[in-house]
């Protein structure tokens, strides 16, 4: 088994607590084994790796000099400086990417020869070692380096390998995801308030179902249609509900918000839409 080494996350964002996080919970990382470059004027961030532990810095390169695994977790339009300014510092090292829409061949180009680079593209929930996670091989990637890619993200949930010309895709669905099933699980408890709950209840009721159902999509082979004709009676209270989410076009907003943050992200990428 590989040794992973330390730690580095160039950038301090939510994504980058998130997995910090996780790999503290998880037992994988200790505080001292990791180490951020937080803006100076991010003092949320700052805060919140202190409070880890976790030492922070105002610079990118000691990230990179300490670190031996160090995830680029910068915005997007930030990329193109940040590898400029490491790419003397990056010979030998395994850089993680989880900037959306930058390209394995953009990256290698613009760090060393000698640089090994993966993308990778988790989700929030690895805060809660629950998340659902992806990555791709660049050109120098080892077998090691997918090891250690694997087991950084399955310590915080799941992980499979995909091609890169799934990332966008993967990106609008189990990146961008968990927004969407906020904002479904408040509409639940909406409901549920509105006609009579108490709020708090709603939230503890509306989130559970949503984690069960997730469970059993995902653990008994099931067609989630399958699934949902066995809560279904007929001219029942379910079968009222599923009529209305249907005039109300749930089912196409749905899957039209995954189309739509796809063609963002290949609008971020440069690709043709």
């Amino acid at each position: 088994m590989s040794t992973i080494g330390k730690i580095g996350f160039l950038g301090g964002g939510n994504m980058a607590k998130a997995l910090a996080k996780g790999f503290l919970a998880a037992g994988l990382a200790k505080p001292n084994t990791l180490i951020a470059s937080v803006h100076p004027a991010d003092k949320l961030s700052l805060q919140s790796f202190e409070a880890l532990g976790v030492e922070t810095v105002v610079k990118n390169a000691p990230v990179v000099q300490q670190s031996d695994v160090v995830f680029v977790s910068v915005k997007p339009q930030v990329v193109p400086s940040l590898l400029s300014e490491i790419q003397p510092l990056s010979s030998g090292k395994l850089f993680l990417s989880v900037a959306m829409g930058i390209t394995l061949s953009t990256i290698e180009s613009s760090l060393s020869q000698q640089a090994r680079v993966i993308r990778v593209m988790p989700n929030l929930p690895a805060v809660v070692c629950s998340g659902c996670s992806v990555f791709v091989r660049g050109s120098k990637a080892t077998d090691a380096d997918a090891e250690v890619t694997q087991r950084l993200l399955q310590s915080v949930g799941t992980c499979e390998a995909v091609d890169e010309s799934q990332l966008d895709v993967v990106t609008a669905l189990s990146g961008s995801g968990p927004a969407y099933v906020f904002v479904m699980i408040e509409a639940l408890a909406d409901g549920a308030v509105h006609m009579g709950m108490p709020r708090d209840l709603a939230y503890r009721l509306a989130s559970q179902t949503v984690l069960g159902a997730g469970h059993m999509v995902r653990d008994s082979g099931l067609h989630p249609g399958q699934l949902k004709d066995g809560v279904t009676s007929p001219a029942g209270s379910t079968a009222a509900a599923l009529r209305q989410l249907e005039l109300s076009g749930f089912r196409a907003a749905v899957s039209g918000a995954v189309e739509q943050a796809t063609l963002r992200c290949r609008q971020i990428s440069g690709k043709k839409v």
